[in-house]
């Protein structure tokens, strides 16, 4: 980082393990015919990686994220998770704020984004989850970093309610924490169930808004 970014750093989510394992399943999963999307780039170091292999946009609603991501040659885009995007994405990559937070625990300020995952660990992974089979592929695939301070089994019926199938590709334990990689696709069986839900028209295209 040059020094005219300075001030970016300490309101971003800096690369920790969480990241690392989660950058190291793109690498096996990505294609050079995906068009990714990275929700939550932080620090962009994993749309960067992608950047290399394929087309690749990224979000994050934190303003000094976007900055650090577009200074690293991330085309970025800030919004909320990938409200905007139309899709369909063929690969996309979310580490999303895992912690469970208290009212009483909140801090004001950016880098809680990229922490405070709610009384549980997983209102934003809910969120995430709920609005996925609008913008993701039907044959795409999803990398979801978890935690299981987060609640693993509890994420992965999360999804599986959604009608999407979850299955881990990489794990690691550190500092008392285990952290999972789910590669996350659609049950193509509930999609076909769900023959009465068409695809509104404006939804569909390049992911520009």
């Amino acid at each position: 980082m040059n020094q005219q970014t300075p001030e970016y750093h300490e309101q971003v989510y800096q690369p920790e393990a969480d990241t690392y394992l989660l950058l190291s399943s793109v690498q096996h999963e990505i294609r050079d015919t995906d068009l990714v999307l990275e929700v939550g780039t932080g620090s962009g170091i994993i749309a960067q990686s992608c950047s290399e292999h394929a087309r690749c946009v990224a979000t994050d609603v934190n303003p000094h994220a976007c900055k650090m991501a577009h200074y690293m040659g991330v085309e970025v885009v800030r919004t909320d998770l990938y409200t905007g995007l139309k899709g369909p994405f063929d690969l996309i990559i979310f580490n999303p704020p895992y912690l469970p937070t208290q009212e009483n625990e909140r801090i004001n300020d950016w880098l809680e984004y990229a922490l405070d995952g709610g009384r549980d660990g997983r209102a934003v992974i809910h969120r995430f989850a709920s609005g996925l089979h609008r913008i993701l592929h039907p044959y795409g695939r999803a990398l979801l970093l978890v935690s299981s301070l987060t609640g693993i089994e509890e994420t992965r019926k999360l999804f599986a309610e959604e009608g999407f199938l979850s299955f881990i590709v990489a794990e690691e334990t550190t500092e008392g924490e285990r952290l999972v990689v789910f590669r996350i696709t659609h049950d193509l069986c509930s999609l076909r169930d769900q023959s009465s839900s068409k695809q509104n028209p404006e939804d569909t295209g390049e992911f520009g808004g």
